[in-house]
């Protein structure tokens, strides 16, 4: 569910409609992620995690790169990438692009592996300016060499729906009188998810009738559940795990929040702004660029301000609360539709920036 992995294949499927051959390459093999069509192969090398693996998985993703003979190789985040530039050593390649999806995608020997394979890719990309910026001064790419590239979204895909609203909060047994907050994400130390159940506890003491719905999976899930019953708030708090009807649940709730440390692209802040929702969200990565003027933006792991943003929600008017809900969505498609971020990759593909 991750959102690198949703974009290469919503990407993917937009390039199919547009016309063009796509096949992906999975270095695991665990793919949760499909793109829609079944037109697009999927190659999935399962490599093993030692050198036997990836001269194998090197040797295997040649073959397929000799009998695709693509125009474009373009790869997407830390393993991929580097992949992908030790794979054209022994593989021509018209173009390699290489997309990195976040302004901490690791420390300093990650950093360092990209700056000394940089001279392989054609090209970077990130999904934020802010991002750009961070892995220029890191080093991690020229100057010249990267730009950013921001995130489409399906705007057919997300849509409110008031049926599914209303299915969702009967299965959840929440009522109108409560304020459903929603936040979707790996169970990482990224997503910063202690910080929004601290805020959550300080919103619940103002507004008793108030619930938070966390939707994934992840290494902290036993520790954020322990810290929801400390905080004495697990009454009020569902970990719901991994679940495919985002759509639904983002229709189900009165606000989205995002409380991560860092982000590259926001992807689900667009997702939740299709789907004519409020949300509120830290200040990192490319949030900023995704909130614009519909949205609610504080400083990271500052609990006193995502509280106060929160409750500012909940303070505000059905109508409000309706007709930003409503110019968010125009503003999404306008500036960050599949189809509009599609072209743009087109044309960068075929060299123009």
């Amino acid at each position: 569910m991750g959102g690198a992995e949703r974009q290469v294949c919503d990407l993917a499927d937009e390039f199919h409609k547009m016309g063009n051959n796509v096949t992906i390459i999975s270095l695991t093999g665990k793919e949760i992620v499909l793109p829609m069509s079944k037109d697009i192969k999927i190659y999935s090398l399962n490599m093993k995690k030692n050198i036997f693996g990836l001269i194998h998985s090197l040797v295997q993703a040649k073959k397929v790169i000799n009998k695709f003979n693509p125009d474009i190789v373009h790869s997407h985040m830390f393993h991929a990438n580097l992949f992908a530039r030790l794979l054209r050593i022994i593989t021509p390649m018209k173009k390699l692009i290489c997309t990195s999806h976040s302004t901490n995608e690791g420390g300093y020997i990650r950093m360092l592996a990209y700056k000394i394979t940089d001279f392989l890719s054609d090209l970077n990309t990130n999904v934020s300016q802010e991002a750009v910026e961070c892995f220029i001064q890191k080093g991690a790419s020229s100057s010249n060499k990267m730009i950013p590239m921001l995130n489409g979204v399906s705007p057919d895909k997300f849509v409110f729906n008031k049926m599914q609203r209303e299915l969702i909060r009967d299965e959840l047994n929440i009522t109108d009188d409560n304020f459903l907050f929603l936040a979707v994400g790996r169970l990482t130390d990224a997503k910063d998810y202690p910080n929004l159940l601290n805020s959550f506890k300080s919103v619940l003491n103002k507004n008793p009738k108030s619930v938070l719905a966390i939707v994934g999976q992840g290494e902290q899930k036993e520790e954020l559940i322990s810290l929801a019953e400390n905080f004495n708030i697990n009454h009020s708090v569902y970990f719901l795990g991994l679940r495919r009807d985002i759509p639904a649940l983002m229709s189900a709730c009165d606000c989205f929040v995002l409380s991560s440390k860092y982000e590259g692209f926001g992807l689900v802040l667009a997702e939740a702004m299709l789907c004519e929702r409020l949300v509120v969200a830290t200040d990192c990565g490319g949030t900023k660029e995704v909130v614009g003027n519909y949205g609610y933006l504080v400083t990271r792991q500052n609990s006193n301000e995502l509280t106060n943003a929160m409750l500012k929600v909940i303070n505000l008017s059905d109508n409000i609360r309706y007709s930003m809900g409503n110019e968010a969505r125009k503003y999404i498609i306008e500036h960050y539709s599949l189809n509009v971020i599609a072209t743009r990759w087109i044309n960068l593909y075929q060299g123009n920036k």
